[in-house]
C-alpha cells in the first residue's frame, strides 16, 4: 500500500479535511518526479514532494486552499513553481503543483483505490481542473499498462482551463522472505520496516524472534518454521530473497532452492568470499547451474562497505536490494517498450 493513502484514509475517516498535493508535472531537474504526494492538514503535513522553499510554499497554498474550502468544499488549484532564484532552490527546473481539498466526502474513492491497491491491481485515477470540476474517478488502466504514471493535460494552459490530470497508481511494495533472526536479521528487519515491501521473516528458533510490538514495522509477518524451505516454495515470482541463518549447511540447503526455481528478483546471502567459493563448488556438485549461481549476490551488501556490524550490514544489504528494486523496475519497463512499440 502506498504510505500516503493509508494516512490519507486515516485522516478522513477520522473527519478531518486535507489538501492532497501532487507532482502533476516535473519539467527538467526537480526534487521529485511527477505523482509524488503530502497531505497538509491546518496543523501538519505528512510526507515530502522535495523539501526545501517549494515544500514550504507548498503547504502555505494548501492552507489557503483549506480555507476556500469552507466556501467551495472540494477546491481545486494548479500552480507552477520555478525552482530558479525565486525559490532558493538550484535544482534548475520547475513543476506544476496540483492541490485537491479532500474531506469525509472522499472517503469512497479513497477506500475504492486502496483496496485496489491491496489487490495488486494498478489503478488510473483522473482529476479535473476547472470552474465546476468532476468528482475523482477510478478507472483501469489500458491493456498491459501497469506502471507508475502521471500526466498533466492542459491544453492551452492550465489556469481556469479545465485541465485534467491522469495518474496510473500502482502498488510498490515488493514481497522480501528474510531467513534469520540474528542480529544481523533483526537490524535488517528494522530497516525494511521503513521501506514499502511486505516482510516474511522466518526462522526455526522462534525464541530468536522479539515480541510482536517490539518489531514496530506493520509490514513484517514472522514465521518461526521448522521447515523455512516452505517459505520458498510459496513465495510469488519476482521475489526478494536474503538468507543469513546461524547454520551454514541451512544456508546452502535454501540456496539450492531458491536458485533452482530461478524467478527470484534477488537472492542475497550473508558471507566472506570463501563461503562463496565453497558454495559454488557445493552447489555446482548438487547440479545448479554456474551461471544460475552467478546471480547470488554473496557477500551480501554494495561495494566499498567493509564495517561488519549490524546495523552497518543491514543497511548495506537494504541499499542492494533497492538496486535490485530499480533495476527490475527499469526493464519491467523496457519489456513493455518494446511490446508497445511491437
Amino acid at each position: 500500500m502506498q504510505a500516503w493513502l493509508t494516512d490519507l484514509q486515516h485522516l478522513l475517516a477520522h473527519g478531518d479535511a486535507v489538501v492532497l498535493v501532487t507532482v502533476a508535472r516535473a519539467e527538467g531537474s526537480a526534487p521529485r518526479e511527477a505523482g509524488t504526494k503530502m497531505i497538509v492538514t491546518r496543523e501538519a503535513a505528512l510526507h515530502t514532494i522535495g523539501g526545501g522553499h517549494l515544500e514550504w510554499k507548498a503547504i502555505e497554498t494548501a492552507r489557503q486552499v483549506l480555507k476556500e474550502g469552507m466556501r467551495k468544499p472540494h477546491a481545486r488549484r494548479l500552480e507552477r513553481f520555478a525552482l530558479g532564484p525565486s525559490l532558493g532552490q538550484c535544482c534548475g527546473g520547475a513543476v506544476v503543483l496540483a492541490f485537491e481539498r479532500l474531506d469525509v466526502g472522499d472517503l469512497g474513492w479513497v477506500t475504492s483505490l486502496a483496496k485496489r491497491l491491496a489487490a495488486g491491481a494498478s489503478t488510473v485515477r483522473s482529476i479535473s481542473f476547472g470552474a465546476s470540476p468532476d468528482a475523482v474517478m477510478l478507472s483501469d488502466p489500458e491493456p498491459g499498462v501497469d506502471a507508475a504514471d502521471c500526466l498533466l493535460w492542459d491544453g492551452a494552459g492550465f489556469d481556469e482551463s479545465g485541465a485534467l490530470l491522469t495518474e496510473t497508481i500502482a502498488p510498490r511494495d515488493f514481497a522480501v522472505v528474510l531467513f534469520g533472526a540474528g542480529h544481523v536479521g533483526a537490524a535488517l528487519v528494522r530497516v525494511l520496516g521503513t521501506l514499502p515491501c511486505r516482510v516474511r521473516w522466518v526462522d526455526e528458533r522462534d525464541a530468536q524472534f522479539p515480541p510482536p510490538d517490539a518489531i514496530g514495522a506493520k509490514n513484517v509477518t514472522v514465521d518461526a518454521n521448522d521447515a523455512p524451505d516452505e517459505a520458498i516454495d510459496e513465495a510469488a515470482p519476482h521475489t526478494y530473497f536474503v538468507v543469513m541463518t546461524h547454520n551454514h549447511a541451512r544456508d546452502l540447503d535454501l540456496a539450492e532452492r531458491i536458485l533452482r526455481r530461478g524467478d527470484f528478483a534477488f537472492f542475497g546471502m550473508i558471507g566472506s568470499h570463501t563461503k562463496r567459493m565453497q558454495f559454488e563448488h557445493r552447489l555446482a556438485a548438487r547440479g545448479i547451474d554456474p551461471a544460475h549461481v552467478a546471480r547470488m549476490k554473496c557477500p551480501l551488501g554494495v561495494d566499498g562497505i567493509v564495517d561488519k556490524s549490524p546495523e552497518v550490514i543491514a543497511i548495506s544489504a537494504a541499499a542492494q536490494i533497492l538496486q535490485a528494486v530499480e533495476a527490475h523496475a527499469a526493464a519491467a519497463h523496457g519489456a513493455r517498450g518494446v511490446v508497445q512499440a511491437g
